[in-house]
C-alpha cells in the first residue's frame, strides 16, 4: 500500500518528532552534566591546570544547548524520513554515539578520569562522524547540522588532550569540597 501525505503533512509531522527530539536530547544532556558536576563550581575541574584556549565556563553552557537543539533536529529530519533506506541504521548510530557522549561528562568530570575521557572523546568522534556520513545519506541538511557538533568535539578532544598532558596526575587529585560555617 503506498502512502501519499501532502507537504503540509509532512511538516506537521517533521514538527511533532522534533517535539520529542529537541527536547529530549537537551534534557538527556543537561542531566549528564548535572549528574557529573561539571563546569566552574567543580572543586577538582577548578584545581587543574587549564590551556589558554580554555573558554570561560559560560561558554559552555551556551555551546552545549544548541548543539543538542541542532542534533535533536537532525534526528528529527531522519526520523521523518519514512522509507529511506538506511534511516534505522543512522538513528541506532545516532543513539550509540549520544550514549558515549553523555557518558564523557560523568567519566571526566565525576570520576575524574582524563586520560580515558580523553580516548573517550576520540570514540565520540568517529562514532559522529559516522553518523553524520549516514544522515548525510537519508537527508543532507540533517547531515549538515551535524557539522558544529563535530566541530565542537574536534576542540573539546584538543582541550581534554591539554588539560591531560598539563594535569599528570589528575586522575589522583583531591580537592576538598567548600564548607561553610554557620
Amino acid at each position: 500500500m503506498s502512502e501519499l501525505a501532502s507537504p503540509s503533512q509532512l511538516r506537521m509531522s517533521l514538527f511533532r518528532w522534533s517535539l520529542l527530539t529537541i527536547p529530549l536530547l537537551m534534557l538527556l544532556g543537561w542531566l549528564s552534566g548535572m549528574v557529573a558536576g561539571s563546569g566552574e563550581d567543580n572543586a577538582w575541574f577548578s584545581a587543574l591546570n587549564r590551556p589558554a584556549a580554555q573558554p570561560p565556563g559560560y561558554v559552555f553552557g551556551i555551546v552545549w544547548p544548541i548543539l543538542y537543539f541542532m542534533q535533536g533536529l537532525a534526528l528529527a529530519m531522519i526520523l521523518n524520513a519514512r522509507r529511506a533506506r538506511l534511516r534505522w541504521a543512522a538513528v541506532g548510530l545516532f543513539a550509540l554515539q549520544l550514549i558515549c557522549n553523555l557518558v564523557w561528562s560523568p567519566l571526566f568530570f565525576g570520576m575524574h578520569q582524563v586520560t580515558t575521557a580523553f580516548y573517550w572523546i576520540l570514540l565520540i568522534l568517529l562514532l559522529a562522524l559516522g553518523t553524520t556520513f549516514l544522515f548525510g545519506r537519508v537527508r543532507t541538511l540533517a547531515a549538515w547540522l551535524m557539522v558544529p557538533y563535530l566541530a565542537w568535539l574536534c576542540f573539546a578532544a584538543v582541550l581534554n588532550f591539554q588539560i591531560d598532558r598539563m594535569n599528570p596526575d589528575a586522575e589522583t587529585l583531591y580537592a576538598p569540597a567548600a564548607r561553610t560555617q554557620i
